[in-house]
């Protein structure tokens, strides 16, 4: 079984990122499971005196979960052409870890606009050694309400769509 840990980086109630990591998670293929990360908003702010004995319980909980993964799925928005400051956070709780370091990743999209957020969360998760997949996926949910969102989430090519995308990492992870 390949354990993946998808982690939105949308705090939003609404949130078509979450929509999409939840959606995966229930259409994981035979022989993969997607464990949904709901930690983002209780990380207090990374300070990296803070690290060692002194860590937070959150964020012990976020390390221990990316380190029991065997892979982990990002689906982010963009905000001001950026990863947001949650996510960042998150992932500051890991670079002086372990749990990162040849890590696969998968990053996931549920807005084609999101090209700058793409290429900052890319460059952040390469600079700290995960083992980035190159493929990935994107499934344009962008203004949607969650009606909607569920029901494009419910399309049997996007259904199709995911359990190819993890059938595929979920391959990345075993041959790594």
């Amino acid at each position: 079984m390949v354990n993946i840990l998808a982690i939105s980086g949308s705090l939003r109630a609404a949130s078509t990122n979450s929509a999409l990591v939840e959606a995966l998670a229930r259409n994981a293929p035979a022989g993969c499971r997607v464990i949904v990360y709901d930690g983002l908003g209780r990380l207090p702010i990374f300070n990296p005196d803070d690290e060692g004995e002194r860590t937070p319980h959150a964020a012990s909980d976020l390390i221990d979960a990316v380190t029991a993964a065997d892979g982990i799925i990002v689906s982010c928005p963009e905000y001001a052409h950026g990863v947001p400051g949650g996510l960042k956070n998150a992932l500051d709780w890991l670079v002086s870890r372990d749990a990162a370091v040849a890590k696969p990743a998968m990053l996931a999209h549920a807005s084609p606009r999101s090209l700058y957020a793409r290429a900052a969360l890319a460059e952040i998760m390469r600079t700290m050694s995960f083992a980035l997949y190159d493929g990935g996926l994107e499934i344009a949910l962008l203004g949607k309400k969650p009606p909607e969102v569920e029901a494009i989430l419910a399309e049997p090519a996007n259904v199709t769509a995911m359990r190819d995308a993890l059938s595929a990492f979920a391959e990345f992870i075993r041959t790594r």
